[in-house]
């Protein structure tokens, strides 16, 4: 099995050792598996974050996106893994960027998750780094009014006070 293969099997095994050997044995942090998974793209949806330092460390690609079109900050969102999102914000992944479905980090932190503590830091760190709250999803909706149509209301006041 290849260098690149080890390195993303690695990654999703959530193996920082094994992960950084690969990487200094000439590893692509870049290269992606069958299903468009890298492991940097892999590490930041899962918010494997030792790992995701290592990736951006090595020149990962910060713009690449998934097989979904998404970058990695918008399973971060979704799964709202607070600091995760805090390293790839500050790696530069675009805060705005549309995937296939239609859906920016911030629409997924509300819609696919429980508008709980982490989704609120989620979409406050997301405004915070300039996210915009009315790019609408599929259905027309901003994120407002989805997290008011949700009964998400500390996420909607958070939006709101933007």
């Amino acid at each position: 099995m290849d260098i690149d293969r080890q390195l993303i099997r690695a990654a999703k095994a959530n193996d920082p050792a094994q992960v950084k050997k690969l990487i200094e044995a000439g590893g692509n942090v870049n290269a992606k598996d069958d299903i468009q998974d890298s492991a940097f793209l892999y590490a930041g949806a899962e918010g494997f974050n030792e790992v995701l330092k290592l990736t951006i460390e090595a020149g990962a690609d910060v713009k690449s996106t998934n097989r979904y079109g998404g970058t990695a900050l918008i399973p971060a969102g979704e799964h709202g893994h607070v600091e995760t999102i805090k390293i790839l914000i500050a790696a530069g992944v675009p805060v705005n960027h549309v995937n296939n479905l239609g859906w920016t980090a911030m629409q997924e932190a509300i819609l696919l998750n429980n508008g709980g503590p982490r989704q609120q830091e989620a979409v406050r760190l997301l405004l915070e780094a300039g996210a915009d709250p009315d790019i609408r999803d599929p259905q027309g909706r901003t994120a407002l009014q989805n997290a008011e149509r949700l009964g998400f209301t500390e996420i909607a006041e958070l939006i709101r006070g933007r």
